[in-house]
């Protein structure tokens, strides 16, 4: 045979795709276990995966019901806060497609179906995660401002929030359109066995550096609290309720920053180690647990950013207990007269609502 057919056949068998083989295939070839039926582990995970998903899809509903209806949360940061609710309810329902195509069921997936659950995955985790920074720019904006809400109008949120999106999609979907293993079977990742490695390495490190703008800027914001504080107690003519506020947006920021920390470096790091085709790590032990806690940040989310502001309880009470409402005493007039939005002035004159957020 002539040389260049030789080597033109070498150049086709190195590039040979496994397009027709199953699931069960990838799984052997990265060495991650398939079971043929359910262990106890495998229930437990499903029960809790199930349970947090139904949690999160319900919180989630509650808080985007409440940015409808309420129309003092037609601002930005509700407009953001709604999305992310939007984008934690996505991720409710991509963690309970997963669970009921998880433990037995996996090795009966076609490779379309893998592709689709991974993605609804990695596009909801990737929109949350994406959001929260909106969330934490915008905050910081408007904190060092001193204004209740910023400045950005209705119509570059939509922008803001279509790019939040198309990122999340872009991430989401890339591998199934070709950053995959299919056609290099020596770079697949263990934990997911028909994603590349360079691709979880790309993803991690994205979400990493997300990550660390995110606690650069909260970190920022606390300082800058504190220091304000710290003014604020030389002078006897500011209010009390501005004190309080301050305090308030301090203990916010240490329960966002610690349930992200929590909930989310866990797995990126387990993602990275893989990535990096690190051998003497056991990634696939805690791979599971902590995606179940990436998922409970959607979960923390809503109690955090929603539930720790008056004026968004006040709503959640009057969707809870709707029924209450047919009684004149519990009428939304009168509710509403009775939950007063506190304002403080600052020292440049602005006014500021009582609120965590």
């Amino acid at each position: 045979m002539p040389h260049g057919l030789t080597h033109m056949c070498g150049t086709v068998k190195m590039r040979h795709c496994y397009y027709n083989e199953s699931v069960g295939f990838f799984y052997n070839n990265s060495r991650k276990e398939l079971t043929s039926y359910w262990r106890t582990k495998d229930v437990l995970v499903v029960v809790l995966g199930l349970t947090v998903s139904v949690i999160v899809l319900l919180t989630n509903l509650l808080v985007i019901s409440a940015i409808i209806i309420n129309r003092r949360f037609h601002y930005p940061i509700y407009y953001l806060l709604g999305n992310l609710a939007a984008a934690d309810l996505f991720a409710g329902i991509a963690y309970m497609f997963l669970m009921f195509h998880t433990g037995p069921r996996t090795a009966g997936l076609s490779l379309q179906t893998w592709f689709i659950r991974q993605s609804l995955l990695d596009t909801s985790l990737t929109a949350s995660v994406v959001n929260l920074l909106a969330i934490a720019v915008e905050r910081h904006q408007t904190i060092f401002t001193m204004q209740l809400h910023s400045s950005m109008s209705n119509q570059r949120v939509v922008i803001l929030i279509i790019c939040i999106w198309v990122t999340a999609l872009l991430l989401g979907l890339i591998p199934s359109y070709g950053w995959h293993c299919l056609c290099d079977l020596g770079n697949c990742s263990r934990m997911a066995p028909l994603y590349s490695r360079s691709y979880l390495t790309f993803w991690a490190l994205s979400n990493l550096v997300i990550f660390l703008i995110m606690v650069v800027v909260y970190t920022h914001i606390f300082v800058y609290v504190k220091r304000k504080m710290t003014s604020m107690s030389k002078h006897t003519s500011f209010h009390p309720r501005y004190k309080e506020t301050m305090i308030n947006l301090i203990k916010t920021v240490i329960i966002i920053l610690s349930a992200f920390v929590i909930c989310w470096t866990p797995g990126q790091v387990l993602l990275l180690l893989d990535g990096l085709a690190c051998e003497s790590c056991n990634v696939l032990a805690m791979e599971k647990y902590v995606l179940l806690l990436a998922e409970i940040n959607s979960l923390i989310n809503a109690i955090v950013y929603s539930y720790r502001d008056n004026e968004m309880r006040s709503t959640f009470r009057k969707i809870l207990c709707f029924i209450c409402y047919r009684n004149p005493k519990y009428s939304p007039a009168s509710v509403k007269s009775n939950v007063t939005k506190r304002r403080i002035l600052s020292q440049n004159g602005h006014s500021i609502m009582d609120s965590s957020l």
